[in-house]
């Protein structure tokens, strides 16, 4: 039987309905739990019986983060999937994912896929509702300041930030309060957050008819048929989506902070205001947050380097590069040699660098393609065409180190390791205290191995790595491996095949040494997937600290070669690690982490001796004398001043312990112990006040075991 008639029609979520008594479709859907198969303009076999004016759903297949895999009728949006699964899920689900990419979570889902919802407390989540709120405050901004001109505004670390270009006049500390409170106003009318589908020709002229050249600039570099605008409220701004359902979901709103930025992160743009700011879906949150913000504050490394003498800045030197004062050189010089230490039982050798290399060497490693544009400009010298770079990694250096000499397979690994101090430029407006610099030292090293030894020696240098945070005091982190983005092979360099072998090399490693960690995909470097450690501080924030990547593409860059068992040339595998990842950077996260109060074995003074008067000054000498032959690190402050304010500097200086020695003590041949924070510890002998010092630092500084 052939068709004669028939009638189709697909609703907006693509279910099927059909009229009439029997047809002959040419596709293959699934009605309830039946597979029916019908054909258009087919053969008589496999016809079959339709039901008139029934309707039958096309279902699609969604595979949960679980692995578990269900069937919904095509069309289905997010938000329904999670009602299906709990009405709690559905209540607090305000983002998703499908198919790795980010949807609303009222989007249809049209085909097959895989879905992660997100709530609140999933850091995805998180970045939506930001996003989210920088449209509500785009909108209070733009009603308080007619002719404001909207640019971007992106979801940060903690919070988000709008880039706008005022008429006239700026936004202060003053004005927000206002900006706050129409904003809470807004969000309060629970609108809709509708994403919808704009030509290219309709958004440029919704711009230009505003006058906004940002929007105009941002939407001409987009294809037609990608562009699309975000709809609440009144409110309407360009955006490619990842939003909360409703406005009604922020519950609180604070901004905190306005700064300049350039326009697209170019110093030649136009200069616009950057307002900063944090939301939460509950206002005790955000007490929290910022009452974390202060503690925050009184813990800024920049704060507590001036304090504690440890470094400073200079104009004249020029912005992001570092001063290290005595105390500071000695803090730093501290964490070399501890370092230093237990690399050379790892099997380590010192090597050095120089601080510049020809532009050739960096255009072999391919840092030049990928940073050149932006790293600091080649110096020229006066022979022609001779140009060199300031070094922006060791790595290339440590090739050539490599390439020194030939070597057999028995001779590996070879383990070069340097503190070496690397250049990169910054733009000023990034630039910040000791965590975004433009010279800064690495505590690098690189392995030279063969692709037998690649295990077991990544393995070493996570045991390298573990020892070096908890010997500091981090215990509380997640371990990230950082792999390709598989749907940009263009960011990187080298074989698939050999990306394939760094990335299983570095998951199995992780797992056999028992590591809690996720993958990360696009977060590797350009040559090679990266072990992570994230970190939280005592603040719970979270940092990268310490970082292991494995590289088969320097080795072939630089003809690297060993020679094997069977007599022929062999490519090594190379491993690039960092416990500290920068000596700068470290110690500003370690300044915020400890608040100043550094493990003892690692803190600049142990002790301040604080004499009663001058005439226990012999006395307080003799103390220190006894000090330092045991190697613990003091000082006696002789000044003039009463014995309350030497304590009260003392303890602004977080110096762990202060000895006061008068009369009775000098007569007992004893201490009178105060620890930094005010707990008194009595009269004890030197003897024994050493013992207690080398019982603390003992049970933090551990040896390290290969």
């Amino acid at each position: 039987m052939y068709i004669k008639s028939y009638e189709i029609a697909l609703t907006r979520f693509h279910i099927l309905i059909i009229r009439n008594n029997r047809h002959h479709l040419s596709y293959t859907y699934r009605y309830y739990h039946q597979n029916i198969t019908v054909y258009y303009c087919g053969h008589e076999h496999n016809v079959v019986s339709l039901a008139p004016d029934k309707i039958y759903s096309i279902m699609i297949k969604i595979t949960l983060p679980d692995g578990s895999i269900k069937e919904f009728e095509k069309g289905t949006t997010p938000i329904m999937v999670a009602k299906s699964i709990s009405e709690g899920l559905a209540r607090n689900v305000i983002s998703a994912k499908f198919n790795k990419t980010t949807v609303e979570t009222v989007t249809p889902l049209e085909t097959d896929g895989s879905l992660i919802l997100y709530t609140w407390n999933d850091k995805e989540g998180k970045t939506a509702f930001w996003h989210s709120t920088s449209h509500i405050v785009a909108q209070a901004i733009e009603e308080l300041y007619p002719g404001v001109k909207l640019t971007i505004g992106p979801a940060i670390d903690n919070g988000f930030y709008y880039d706008v270009e005022l008429p006239n006049g700026s936004i202060s500390d003053n004005d927000f309060p206002a900006i706050e409170k129409r904003a809470l106003e807004i969000a309060r009318g629970k609108h809709d957050y509708k994403l919808r589908d704009v030509s290219k020709a309709d958004a440029l002229k919704f711009y230009k008819d505003q006058g906004n050249e940002y929007k105009v600039e941002l939407i001409e570099n987009l294809e037609d048929g990608t562009i699309t605008f975000c709809d609440h409220d009144t409110f309407t701004d360009l955006c490619r989506g990842g939003h909360i359902p409703n406005t009604g979901i922020v519950k609180a709103i604070k901004i905190l902070s306005v700064a300049g930025a350039y326009w697209r992160g170019n110093e030649n743009n136009a200069q616009l205001t950057r307002v900063y700011g944090i939301s939460f879906p509950k206002q005790k949150e955000l007490t929290e947050y910022l009452e974390l913000l202060e503690e925050a504050k009184k813990r800024d490394h920049r704060k507590l380097g001036k304090e504690l003498e440890l470094f400073t800045f200079s104009q004249k030197v020029g912005q992001g590069l570092p001063l290290w004062l005595p105390k500071g050189a000695a803090l730093r010089e501290r964490l070399e040699q501890f370092l230093k230490k237990a690399q050379k039982k790892a099997g380590y050798e010192m090597v050095i660098t120089p601080h510049i290399g020809q532009k050739e060497l960096y255009v072999t490693s391919g840092h030049y393609e990928k940073y050149g544009a932006d790293s600091f400009q080649p110096i020229h010298t006066p022979k022609e065409g001779e140009e060199f770079l300031l070094k922006p990694m060791n790595c290339p250096h440590h090739c050539e180190i490599y390439n020194a000499k030939p070597f057999s397979y028995r001779e590996l690994p070879k383990r070069f390791a340097e503190f070496g101090t690397v250049y990169r430029y910054e733009q000023s407006g990034e630039l910040h205290g000791l965590t975004r610099v433009r010279g800064f030292t690495q505590d690098d090293a690189h392995i030279f191995c063969t692709p037998d030894q690649l295990d077991e020696e990544f393995k070493n240098v996570i045991d390298l790595s573990l020892y070096v945070l908890s010997s500091l005091g981090f215990d509380n982190f997640t371990a990230q491996v950082s792999v390709r983005d598989l749907d940009n092979p263009d960011k990187y360099i080298g074989s698939v095949e050999n990306w394939e072998k760094a990335e299983q090399a570095i998951i199995n490693a992780a797992n056999e040494k028992g590591l809690d960690y996720v993958i990360e995909s696009g977060e590797a470097a350009f040559y090679g997937p990266k072990l992570d450690f994230m970190v939280k501080d005592a603040l719970g924030r979270q940092w990268q600290l310490g970082t292991i990547q494995v590289d088969y593409n320097l080795p072939e860059r630089f003809d690297l070669t060993y020679k094997g068992s069977d007599n022929e040339l062999h490519r090594p595998v190379m491993i690039h690690r960092a416990p500290f990842g920068s000596m700068e950077r470290f110690i500003a996260l370690l300044l915020e982490h400890t608040g100043g109060n550094f493990p003892l074995w690692l803190t600049p003074e142990q002790v301040i001796i604080l004499p009663v008067s001058e005439k226990h000054e012999k006395y307080a000498k003799k103390v220190l004398k006894s000090l330092e032959n045991n190697e613990i690190r003091a000082l006696i402050d002789s000044r003039n001043e009463t014995i309350g304010k030497k304590i009260r500097e003392a303890e602004m200086s977080k110096i762990p312990f202060m000895l006061i020695v008068g009369e009775s003590d000098e007569a007992a041949n004893t201490i009178s112990v105060r620890k930094h924070g005010g707990e008194d510890l009595g009269a004890i002998s030197v003897t024994t006040f050493t013992d207690l010092v080398n019982k603390e630092i003992n049970s933090t500084l551990k040896s390290f075991k290969e």
